[in-house]
């Protein structure tokens, strides 16, 4: 039976790293999927339980660190557990290891630990329904046969959490962690962020990129088999990503600014390159970010409301250190307000961005990343993981075939993690193989931004 399981794992293997190898075509000649001919509506139900479904970004490991939130307890108003992930058919999750650098500064690693510590904790307590993953095979392993696992993997959110030293890094990767995110919405040692930018007399952006040591990290993670990800950086910091990245590189959580015009989502220009790359753009599902009217419609309150919203942010603030069951009451109170006067986008909107980017950069280069527990607002129909089925319905109303849906609800994801695992075993087989001395990356913390 063990030797079937295998052989079965090296043939789908075999597939994705053969896809990845081939010529990639120009993005003129990837055919939107609606163009193929169709013979009869495909069943999204069964295109669901079929699909390896893969979301890379859910922030849930803050509830598990600041909540002990137990995922084999209904999540409430919180947005993942374990049974509306397997009622999804959930394949892989990636948690994010996101460290708030305004609440832990000078204790990055310290929280990351913790994060990572709960990450583990939490499998161990549900050994039937999950299982810590550390490779392609890994995730391939826990779907195959009759008793499924939700496959557990972590992202670092931010690479302020490696706090300059390379050998937290490679710390992390034999932790578990498999992609990192080289900034969150602050800029850090790596390079320039989308979320902080500085602007010039003229009031134009400032944006630096990534800085040496940077470009050496995305080197180092290469080497190790980390996927880069590209998701918060900024427009030249992700152009030089691509530069020096011989992998290719995700964009965990990033959906299209060409539709909805933040720096947090990526320009066609940017989802272009990154296909040439041959990555893959995890489109997020934050409504700020799959919806213009939507933002209009915050600010505009925000706006009206100041007093109160200053008074609401005081309490997210007092809820941040105390976790107080007293002030997530008012908390929510304040919010039902908030949701009434700035109603969710439609499901379409969040679909609008998948069929976008698929016309933009293929088929082959898009997925899903929710930011699920990460984000304040979800599109209507999307409360919980347990609704990622209502994509598939969508994507086939749209005209999506089957084999284009599963490329997009993991597929994509499976055929990176395997190129970025091959070519971390290139790098190193030309690093044992190559006669001259290795030229190490220095452990020097660098002078932020």
């Amino acid at each position: 039976m063990k030797k079937i399981l295998i052989a079965s794992m090296a043939a789908l293997l075999l597939c994705l790293t053969a896809g990845a190898q081939t010529s990639r075509p120009s993005i003129s000649q990837q055919p939107h999927p609606a163009q193929s001919k169709k013979t009869r509506m495909p069943n999204w139900k069964e295109i669901q339980n079929s699909a390896l479904v893969i979301d890379t970004h859910s922030d849930t490991p803050g509830r598990f660190v600041d909540e002990n939130f137990d995922p084999g307890n209904d999540a409430g108003s919180g947005h993942w557990d374990l049974a509306k992930a397997k009622s999804a058919n959930l394949g892989a999750e990636f948690f994010s290891i996101w460290v708030d650098p305004d609440a832990f500064k000078a204790h990055y690693a310290h929280r990351a630990l913790d994060m990572i510590d709960s990450v583990y904790e939490t499998v161990r307590a549900h050994p039937d329904e999950m299982v810590m993953a550390y490779s392609s095979k890994d995730i391939l392993a826990a779907r195959l046969g009759p008793h499924k696992r939700i496959a557990i993997l972590m992202g670092l959110e931010g690479g302020h959490s490696i706090e300059g030293d390379v050998r937290l890094l490679r710390d992390y990767y034999r932790l578990g962690v498999r992609y990192m995110t080289l900034t969150w919405a602050n800029s850090n040692e790596l390079g320039q962020s989308s979320g902080d930018y500085k602007t010039d007399a003229n009031g134009k952006w400032i944006d630096p990129g990534l800085t040496d040591f940077g470009r050496n990290m995305v080197r180092e993670m290469n080497r190790l088999g980390m996927i880069v990800d590209v998701s918060h950086v900024s427009d030249r910091s992700f152009y030089n990503t691509l530069t020096v990245s011989r992998a290719p590189v995700i964009a965990s959580h990033s959906s299209s600014r060409t539709i909805t015009d933040v720096p947090r989502n990526m320009t066609d220009e940017m989802l272009v390159a990154l296909a040439r790359n041959g990555g893959v753009a995890q489109v997020n599902f934050n409504c700020g970010f799959i919806s213009n009217e939507y933002n209009q419609r915050s600010k505009k309150f925000e706006q009206d409301h100041s007093e109160e919203m200053k008074h609401y942010n005081q309490l997210y603030g007092e809820w941040e250190k105390t976790h107080s069951a007293e002030v997530k009451a008012e908390l929510d109170k304040m919010r039902a307000i908030y949701k009434e006067s700035v109603p969710r986008p439609p499901l379409s909107a969040l679909i609008d961005h998948i069929d976008y980017m698929v016309k933009v950069a293929g088929v082959d280069h898009v997925g899903i990343g929710s930011d699920f527990d990460g984000v304040p607002c979800l599109p209507e129909g999307i409360d919980s993981v347990g609704d990622l089925p209502k994509i598939t319905q969508e994507l086939v109303k749209r005209g999506y075939s089957e084999q284009d849906i599963h490329k997009i609800l993991g597929g994509n994801m499976m055929r990176v993690f395997a190129e970025v695992e091959k070519i971390s075993d290139e790098i190193q087989h030309e690093q044992n193989t190559d006669t001259r001395e290795e030229v190490k990356i220095p452990p020097v913390k660098p002078e932020k931004l």
